[in-house]
């Protein structure tokens, strides 16, 4: 099963908003936890469409910004409304969510998918940047990395990248094929003074 394929089933069983718009920015930019509980109303600009980590709440202490997604925008813009800059963007009847793991657990249960954790959100997340071509230097600031050896264990082949892998292999192997098929079709013959094919 694809990372979007079991991000859509988890997001279709989210229950409740504030879950469904974490799950949404931990999938989106690989947040760690405690960056996506401890995250105030006035990280959030609404105008940019920014998120922004403090320097020193982060877990490399340096300050991060990020673009939203549509799909992220539009949740967190929910998850506002009504709020003081210092109200936690994440609560449940008013309260800051401390602890997400029952929720978290029916939500997975609920989708067909025990056993996936927050933290597996942060894997895809890369494994995404990565795979659209987003500079890994940049997907590295948005996730948070400091050191490219550290990056590249989140940046895991899975089995989806090998098939993709497979198919790419077997289209070159046609297309050299079907270039060697054009090349011997157009042995040039020598005509008088001119070639033709």
């Amino acid at each position: 099963m694809s990372s979007k394929t079991a991000y859509d089933k988890l997001a279709a069983n989210a229950g409740s908003l504030w879950l469904r718009a974490l799950l949404a920015v931990a999938y989106a930019f690989g947040f760690r936890r405690s960056e996506l509980l401890g995250m105030k109303v006035a990280q959030i600009n609404l105008i940019d469409k920014t998120i922004t980590l403090y320097r020193g709440e982060t877990k490399s202490g340096e300050p991060r910004l990020v673009k939203m997604t549509q799909d992220v925008a539009v949740l967190l813009t929910a998850c506002v409304q009504g709020k003081g800059p210092e109200a936690r963007v994440f609560t449940r009847n008013g309260e800051p969510i401390v602890d997400i793991r029952d929720a978290w657990e029916t939500m997975c249960t609920t989708a067909g998918l025990p056993g996936i954790l927050l933290h597996d959100l942060r894997r895809s997340a890369i494994r995404n940047m990565v795979r659209r071509r987003i500079p890994e230097r940049v997907a590295m600031a948005i996730s948070g990395h400091k050191t490219r050896s550290v990056f590249d264990r989140y940046n895991i082949v899975s089995e989806d990248d090998l098939a993709e892998a497979a198919l790419k292999i077997e289209q070159g192997a046609k297309t050299q094929s079907e270039l060697g098929e054009i090349q011997s079709g157009c042995n040039l013959v020598k005509v008088g003074p001119t070639y033709s094919a």
